[in-house]
């Protein structure tokens, strides 16, 4: 379209105004942004989360790596002990959601990174998804809850405690004059405390409830902020993770040991694990997420089921009291979102109560069956809780074969 020749004509813009526009431009932008960015990093200091850049990584890594982003205590290993040898063969096809789908498809179907079976206590069969293998730290999830278990288990044994001391006998300064004072050892294993921090896993909006704990700083804090009950202490289960890092901070408390430390004496070494195994903590020299994140292998997580199904002995050592075996084999008289629980260790249905587990999201089971002499792992990168149910009918499938060969 040609110009109107009628129409007046723009001046144009005097050098200098243009170079002044654009040195503009060039000051304030990069300044907005480092004034947003800044503000991003002083408010997660100030919320005492990690900063930014971590949160991010946090949204794009496979959860099985979230363990490399955060400061860890290293869990020493001893002299590793031999996982003998006897080859067997997984079952054609698995039970999954009322139909029979070939084992290889559930592999895959539910993100499997590590799939690991002891028979007998002999290594049975052992898989590992492309860019994993038997050296590959992951990381527990909830599964660190039954292993602190263990270490309660041990402290009693001891006489450092006992489930009927109360929290606040046991951690200076805890004593809030309400119900909370009531809460016991006891109540924090089975889960039936009601101490107010929620079960919540919002991965675009993590500051709340557990995730919130998950991210925090400053975790005595930050339980020590969230001394409140929702319900009267021992009269329902239900999950919270607040409770294992309660019983976490107990133990460092009555044994003068970090969990690292106390995991590496009283389950690594005796276990033979083969690698060490990594804690993650609040922040650098910090405090174990005891409620979650030991990294470690599925070759070690398995180690730790077979000394459970060998009734806490090891070579003849007893490792764990007997009578802890016993305690998180006995499912507890309240049920925990339905399900029944015992000492932070799952019964979960479908079974003939025998069976026992540790369990953490995104699919990570260390699974034991005494009847069949079976321990499962499976490290995974799957849903929060997705499938767990149908799971477990596949590791109750799998021990059934096994032992039956």
């Amino acid at each position: 379209m040609s110009p109107d020749p009628a129409a007046p004509a723009t001046p144009a813009q005097p050098p200098d105004r243009r170079r002044r526009r654009w040195r503009w431009v060039l000051v304030v932008v990069p300044l907005t942004l480092a004034l947003l960015v800044g503000g991003a990093y002083v408010a997660t200091a100030v919320m005492e989360v990690p900063p930014p850049h971590t949160l991010a990584k946090l949204e794009t890594a496979p959860p099985s790596k979230w363990g490399e982003l955060f400061p860890y205590r290293t869990v020493e290993a001893g002299e590793p002990r031999v996982l003998e040898e006897a080859p067997a063969t997984m079952p054609d096809t698995v039970p999954w959601k009322g139909s029979e789908i070939p084992f290889d498809e559930f592999l895959t179907t539910t993100h499997t990174n590590s799939f690991l079976v002891l028979q007998d206590g002999r290594l049975a069969y052992e898989w590992y998804a492309d860019g994993v293998d038997g050296s590959t730290r992951q990381s527990s999830f909830s599964m660190a809850k039954s292993l602190v278990s263990l270490l309660v288990g041990q402290a009693i044994g001891r006489g450092e405690l006992t489930e009927d001391d109360r929290v606040v006998d046991l951690l200076p300064g805890y004593a809030t004059g309400g119900e909370y004072d009531d809460v016991t050892v006891r109540e924090l294993l089975d889960m039936t405390a009601g101490v107010d921090v929620s079960e919540v896993y919002n991965e675009y909006w993590p500051f709340t409830g557990t995730s919130r704990m998950y991210l925090t700083t400053d975790l005595p804090g930050f339980v020590h902020d969230h001394r409140s009950v929702d319900y009267t202490p021992g009269t329902k289960g239900v999950y919270r993770s607040v409770d294992t890092e309660l019983l976490g901070l107990i133990l460092a408390e009555v044994t003068g040991q970090n969990l690292s430390d106390l995991l590496s004496e009283g389950i690594w070494k005796p276990v033979g694990a083969e690698e060490s195994a990594r804690w993650n903590l609040d922040h650098e020299g910090g405090v174990e997420k005891a409620f979650a994140s030991v990294n470690a292998t599925a070759r070690d997580f398995a180690r730790v089921g077979q000394l459970v199904l060998d009734d806490g002995r090891v070579d003849g050592r007893q490792v764990v009291p007997r009578a802890w075996i016993t305690r998180i084999e006995t499912p507890a008289p309240l049920e925990v979102d339905g399900w029944e629980y015992s000492a932070q260790w799952w019964h979960p249905p479908g079974g003939d109560g025998a069976d026992l587990s540790m369990l953490g999201v995104y699919g990570q089971y260390t699974y034991v069956n005494p009847e069949t002499g079976t321990v499962i792992v499976k490290l995974s990168d799957h849903g929060t809780d997705q499938d767990e149910q149908e799971t477990y009918d596949v590791l109750r499938s799998v021990a059934d074969h096994v032992s039956a060969e």
